[in-house]
């Protein structure tokens, strides 16, 4: 059995060793070094919404450790769906956050990363006397990312 598979195995391997080898005429000595790369125009397409959809992924708002203002906890709706409209048209580059949780209405306003800042609006509301007493609570906060500093890392 092994005789009869080394004899017949120079017929099975010696064919694939000749297919190697190529004869290069005068005409193809031009093309060498050149390639030649045929391709779908589908993948341009393909990369170029792959770019953007991970552009939309850096750029979206991530969650950090920070500090929010505890406004109102109340259970009258009217009155805390007031102070929700003014928070709002007061302070347009924060958001304001309302929680219901049986029986009470929960506002919770801003997103900042420093007890500092969040200090200097929870000082601003009570000279506007929209509420009396504010809480500054640990939270976890959305922070979204700087368009700027993005272009500014990757330069």
């Amino acid at each position: 059995m092994k005789k009869i598979f080394f004899v017949l195995l120079p017929f099975f391997t010696v064919p694939q060793a000749m297919a190697q080898t190529a004869t290069v005429s005068v005409k193809d000595t031009a093309n060498l070094g050149k390639v030649t790369v045929y391709k779908d125009s589908r993948l341009d397409a393909l990369v170029k919404k792959e770019g953007e959809s991970n552009e939309i992924y850096a750029l979206s708002p991530k969650s950090a450790k920070g500090y929010r203002l505890m406004l109102l906890n109340t259970s009258d709706r009217p009155l805390a769906m007031n102070l929700r409209a003014k928070l709002l048209q007061r302070y347009p580059e924060q958001k304001v956050y309302m929680s219901f949780q049986p029986p009470y209405i929960k506002i919770k306003f801003g997103n900042f990363s420093e007890p500092d800042e969040a200090e200097k609006y929870r000082k601003e509301i009570i000279k506007t006397k929209l509420v009396a007493n504010i809480y500054l609570l640990p939270e976890i906060i959305e922070v979204k990312p700087d368009k700027d500093k993005d272009k500014e890392a990757s330069n």
